[in-house]
């Protein structure tokens, strides 16, 4: 039987390495972007995507067949759903999670596939935080107690997420040494299993955004009270994960721009956030919003967080991910080519069109990177 390699031709149209940036305007959604010493072959990012697939953090053969598409299907980078560094941290009992040395050998088989498919593995390592211990969205999602196959949750301090959940533990001195040492492992776990870009989940209400957020960070401690304190818990496991990691592996870190609610995380805190990032060694900022509260009162439309991407690409100086509702070929190029973000992380519609970084790649004329085994059935075609 063929390896996997022999169903993969190799990438055609742009095959320069130069590391395009904002001073190269003529880049494009599909041209190869360069992070330190690792190629990408264009700037289509599979989003983490929650599946809700798992058993006691294992992955399985539905996210083989779910990452695995997506690499055949023409992304350049390919991210894993949000991955668990304790089991307390997972958002339900069915995450995919990276606490255990056993977890290491099924996710390399994920990340190996997705870089025999010509793309780049990337794993996204999170913790839930308040927002833990939730039943699976088509289940209702309700906050689980220890009784209905839940567990107790942490965070900054004693503040619910919302009135029907659980009321979080706020973690000690010695909560918060565990939970950095938490994404150290499981970075060192990440680098075994064969992944190639770490990103680092400090959005959408989870645990780290909670700490930096001021509407679910209450603490009148070092890790409280203003911006440097807020920031710091994030920035410690930064510090860890790039001491032990390989220098040359790239290091991404997803935030939310805005809790889009007065008094909460906004815009200007990014900026200085994702400044100091970079000095830390960050490559990359993913630039999302929202997640803190429930009620939060979000504009969404097409391309609705592109702008603060833009905004902290430009005064931060560091590279950005776009993200939000982007599902059309000639939206996603416009992001590049205007210089308003590095990457355009797809979520949703990769849910619905497995090979949209194909399509995308035909769509701006560029001729597709099929693998073998389809592209000689597309060239019988013709």
């Amino acid at each position: 039987m063929k390896n996997d390699k022999d169903f993969k031709v190799s990438s055609v149209g742009c095959q320069s390495h130069v590391d395009h940036d904002r001073n190269f305007p003529d880049c494009d959604l599909i041209s190869p972007l360069r992070i330190k010493n690792l190629n990408l072959k264009n700037r289509i990012v599979v989003s983490p995507m929650c599946q809700y697939s798992s058993e006691n953090g294992f992955v399985n053969d539905w996210h083989l067949v779910h990452l695995g598409s997506r690499a055949a299907g023409g992304a350049g980078l390919v991210f894993t759903e949000a991955t668990a560094v304790t089991p307390q941290g997972r958002i339900s009992p069915s995450d995919l999670g990276l606490w255990d040395d056993n977890h290491i050998e099924p996710l390399s088989r994920i990340a190996a596939f997705i870089h025999r498919m010509g793309s780049i593995a990337g794993i996204q390592l999170a913790h839930a935080g308040r927002k833990g211990s939730c039943d699976v969205p088509w289940k209702g999602g309700a906050s689980l107690k220890p009784t209905e196959g839940g567990w107790n949750i942490i965070g900054p301090s004693a503040i619910p997420f919302s009135d029907s959940s659980q009321t979080p533990k706020a973690l000690n001195h010695h909560g918060i040494k565990e939970v950095i040492q938490a994404f150290k492992i499981a970075a060192e776990r990440s680098v075994k299993a064969g992944f190639k870009i770490i990103e680092i989940h400090s959005a959408h209400g989870y645990l780290l955004h909670q700490f930096l957020s001021p509407l679910s960070n209450l603490r009148t401690d070092e890790y409280g009270g203003n911006l440097e304190n807020r920031m710091r818990l994030l920035c410690q496991v930064v510090s860890e994960v790039k001491a032990i990691t390989p220098k040359e592996m790239p290091l991404f870190v997803r935030i939310s721009a805005t809790d889009w609610v007065d008094g909460g995380w906004d815009l200007e805190q990014s900026i200085i956030l994702a400044s100091k990032l970079k000095t830390l060694g960050v490559d990359l900022i993913d630039v999302s919003s929202g997640g803190t509260v429930p009620k939060a009162k979000i504009p969404i439309g097409p391309n609705y967080q592109v702008p603060f991407a833009a905004e902290i690409r430009q005064l931060a100086d560091i590279k950005t991910g776009a993200v939000g509702l982007i599902t059309e070929s000639h939206q996603a190029n416009d992001i590049i080519i205007s210089g308003k973000a590095d990457l355009v992380f797809v979520g949703r519609e990769f849910l619905r069109k497995p090979y949209w970084g194909l399509t995308a790649s035909s769509e701006l004329s560029q001729e597709p990177d099929w693998p073998i085994p389809y592209g000689y059935a597309i060239q019988r075609h013709h």
